[in-house]
């Protein structure tokens, strides 16, 4: 890809060189003509599908950056409801409660109280497993934008390798002295998609990070707040038996 841009800046300078308008007043480019435009139609083609995915990646990383909230996943008033009805020993009350609450931290407590017949050991490992599956579940949609911003560079690339082509291909049909419009479309094609894959790219893998490091964050705060609902539940420690404790006075 360096290699790439190495020639096509080679080429832009021996264009400067060899126009023969170059000493004249030098034609106005609009921004649209510059970032928006290709005269290629498969370099248009890239153009306008990285400029899609790059209205996906915004609207993605918006609706996941509004989902992936503490008030959203580990509500306050959440945490409250059921520690007084665990406390006051209401399993019923919470067990509907949780059904009817679709926050993380509901999962995992609806998930640990239906194992509180099995024992305490039992509870915990639900609480681990339904974190696992919440987790996964949460983190599956996001990975569109990993996908996006990896799959963007490649299509730049592509628009790269095409647009150096055609000018290339443009040098060889002239003989050498090609026509500087001529040349100058496929180097602007080149240029132009790699700098929508790139500007695609960035935002949509930071977006990524961001979410997927917030999500782990509130998962690990989520295990803490459910581990302190099922406490009421924790066995209470047994000392030495009375048999025990007579041999020991003995």
């Amino acid at each position: 890809m360096m290699r790439s841009l190495s020639v096509a800046c080679g080429l832009i300078l021996g264009l400067l060189a060899a126009s023969p308008a170059m000493g004249q007043a030098r034609q106005e480019v609009s921004f649209a003509q510059m970032f928006l435009w290709s005269e290629s139609v498969v370099g248009l083609i890239i153009i306008l599908l990285l400029q899609v995915m790059s209205l996906v990646t915004v609207a993605l990383i918006i609706r996941y950056a509004m989902q992936f909230r503490r008030q959203k996943l580990l509500p306050q008033r959440v945490y409250l409801r059921l520690q007084t009805l665990l406390t006051g020993q209401q399993y019923r009350e919470a067990v509907a409660f949780c059904e009817r609450d679709d926050s993380f931290l509901g999962a995992l407590a609806s998930a640990a109280i239906q194992e509180a017949p099995s024992g305490y050991p039992a509870m915990q490992r639900a609480i681990e497993e339904a974190a696992d599956v919440q987790s996964s579940h949460l983190l599956r949609p996001i990975e569109y934008l990993n996908v996006i911003g990896n799959l963007s560079p490649m299509l730049g690339l592509f628009g790269t390798i095409y647009g150096m082509i055609v000018a290339f291909q443009e040098l060889v049909a002239s003989g050498g002295r090609p026509d500087p419009g001529q040349l100058a479309a496929g180097i602007s094609t080149a240029l132009v998609t790699t700098f929508w894959g790139l500007v695609v790219a960035m935002p949509a893998l930071a977006g990524y990070a961001l979410l997927r490091n917030r999500l782990d964050e509130l998962g690990a705060e989520s295990l803490v707040l459910a581990e302190r609902l099922i406490h009421p539940f924790r066995p209470a420690a047994t000392g030495p038996s009375d048999g025990e404790a007579s041999d020991t006075t003995e």
